[in-house]
């Protein structure tokens, strides 16, 4: 797990930027917005996500207080996955980030159209 300093000095963005890092905890967080998932069906839909990624990823997402690990005692083993209250305010706080990154991707698509 990657350890981060707490530092009350750092800009908030930063702060709130440093526990998404990483190339696939976004998509796990906007997947755990519906509801809660197993392992195996968030590898499913994020291919190329490696379980060894999955689990590092997963864990620094509950070190950080924005998933819930809950582990069933049946055979076979049962985890499941979902977003805490701390989580989900997280995936809202990015709301508006998302629709500005769509706004921007609807712009450089425009910009690439040749004009007739």
């Amino acid at each position: 797990m990657t350890r981060r300093r707490q530092d009350s000095d750092v800009c908030g963005v930063t702060a709130a930027i440093a526990v998404v890092d990483g190339k696939w905890k976004t998509a796990l967080l906007w997947l755990l917005e519906s509801g809660p998932h197993r392992p195996a069906e968030l590898r499913r839909r994020l291919p190329g996500l490696s379980e060894k990624v999955l689990t590092e990823a997963l864990r620094e997402m509950a070190a950080d207080g924005l998933v819930h690990r809950e582990v069933y005692d049946v055979l076979p083993p049962k985890t499941v996955y979902s977003l805490t209250a701390f989580g989900r305010e997280l995936a809202e706080a990015l709301a508006p980030l998302s629709d500005w990154g769509h706004r921007r991707l609807e712009k450089l698509a425009g910009a690439a159209r040749p004009v007739s």
